[in-house]
């Protein structure tokens, strides 16, 4: 499949995780793919590092100007770059709130900012936010990520209608609980990583984690020129979270 033969994306935390899996998946289509990372020297070959931190607008600019420079033009963004929390609304200090909302939201905001003159000169422009089911159903000790993910999911949707005049069109990817290596991080820390690793495959109707890869797969569908009628939309890869209610298996 050669559906991006020709264009160019940037994917933001493009080095490990999500933002991997997905460059990696659009350079086996056919596009040029470069990562924008805090660490750009950990994107493997044939994808080009670029370093740039999300909460810094003159690194964001530079970043954007770098892949223009490197690769010719840009044509998808893939928003992915963003940080967890684990808590209720009363376990965060003002500055931990302002940090994560910082990277999930702004950080979406300063990117698409700076690549919108290139994203406007695309025959095919396409931006895609990584957002969460966290956004949509309540789930417990994630409230500030939960907030920031909604925040997410209602710029995709503004996002969307301003920039359908542009010919850009803006959607998002809604996530269950991945195996990423931030979950990963987050199972070594807790008591028993055996059990909390079940009860978050318990808590995903088809009873085990979303890969990276699955993901990746959402994104490169709404980013693909063949994608053209969809703006606007979230689609879910949640192992069935959102929508199902499955009785107990017995």
């Amino acid at each position: 499949m050669a559906e991006f033969e020709g264009l160019v994306a940037a994917v933001t935390g493009g080095a490990s995780g999500i933002g991997l899996a997905t460059a990696q998946l659009l350079a086996e289509r056919g596009a040029k793919v470069a990562c924008l990372d805090l660490k750009a020297d950990a994107v493997p070959a044939p994808l080009t590092g670029v370093a740039c931190d999300v909460t810094d607008d003159a690194s964001v600019r530079a970043a954007i100007d770098t892949v223009v420079e490197r690769l010719g033009r840009l044509d998808i963004l893939v928003n992915n770059a963003g940080i967890g929390a684990q808590g209720t609304v009363a376990d965060h200090d003002d500055d931990e709130w302002h940090r994560v909302f910082d990277v999930n939201v702004v950080g979406i905001a300063r990117v698409s900012r700076a690549a919108l003159p290139q994203l406007r000169k695309s025959p095919s422009p396409a931006i895609v936010n990584t957002c969460s089911v966290a956004a949509t159903a309540g789930i417990p000790q994630r409230a500030l990520y939960s907030a920031s993910k909604g925040a997410v999911r209602a710029l995709t949707f503004a996002m969307a209608a301003d920039h359908i005049v542009d010919g850009i069109r803006v959607n998002c990817v809604n996530p269950g609980t991945a195996d990423t290596p931030w979950v990963g991080r987050l199972l070594d820390k807790a008591d028993d990583p055996v059990a909390e690793r079940k009860a978050l495959e318990a808590r995903q109707p088809m009873g085990r984690l979303v890969s990276a890869q699955e993901v990746a797969q959402a994104i490169a569908y709404l980013a693909s020129p063949a994608a053209g009628a969809s703006s606007g939309v979230e689609l879910f890869v949640d192992g069935g979270m959102q929508n199902l209610r499955l009785r107990p298996r017995t």
